[in-house]
């Protein structure tokens, strides 16, 4: 890793960090932690002209990189998803992508919850046992939907988590049997 010194603006911002985490622990609202983490990310962006150009992504390149596995979720392939799905006890299968997307076709059964829409509310609409298996996938290995909506139901409780890394672009390269609205 790279370290770098960033002198007065990363040690306010560290040392304002461990006030929050010792201030904010009572359970004080969700926004008041937002307002200071944005103040912090504020003062560690500060820098130099010179850094901030050879720190800044190539925005030409339109993959979104999405990582090799998510901890504590068990990552699955197409072959995969049909046994667990063939199961006695299937998961909670959720497709997160948008309903734009959801209209070129869905895994049946899926139940569409898009990413923007997912918070502990909505998915405890869909399944109220937060040990129950759920299931995420969304358009495939460049989608980051699904990763998203899987961090989403992690911070609500939900703890027997699985991803299908590949998602609907694997399904239907693969010639898995999917459904269209027509």
């Amino acid at each position: 890793m790279n370290k770098r010194n960033y002198g007065f603006a990363h040690n306010f911002a560290h040392d304002r960090l461990i006030y929050l985490t010792h201030t904010y622990g009572n359970g004080n609202t969700v926004i008041g932690i937002f307002r200071q983490l944005l103040f912090i990310a504020l003062l560690l962006t500060a820098g130099s002209s010179a850094s901030l150009a050879n720190e800044t992504p190539n925005l030409s390149n339109t993959k979104i990189l999405v990582p090799e596995k998510i901890a504590g979720v068990t990552t699955m392939d197409a072959e995969q998803v049909i046994e667990i799905l063939s199961t006695g006890n299937p998961p909670v299968l959720i497709d997160a992508r948008i309903k734009e997307d959801r209209e070129h076709g869905y895994i049946e059964n899926s139940i569409s919850l898009p990413d923007i829409e997912t918070n502990c509310e909505s998915l405890k609409k869909i399944n109220r046992e937060k040990d129950k298996k759920m299931l995420f996938y969304c358009n495939g290995i460049q989608c980051g939907r699904s990763v998203v909506a899987i961090k989403v139901a992690r911070s609500c409780g939900y703890q027997n988590l699985y991803w299908f890394k590949g998602g609907f672009a694997e399904w239907k390269e693969k010639g898995y049997q999917y459904i269209t609205r027509r």
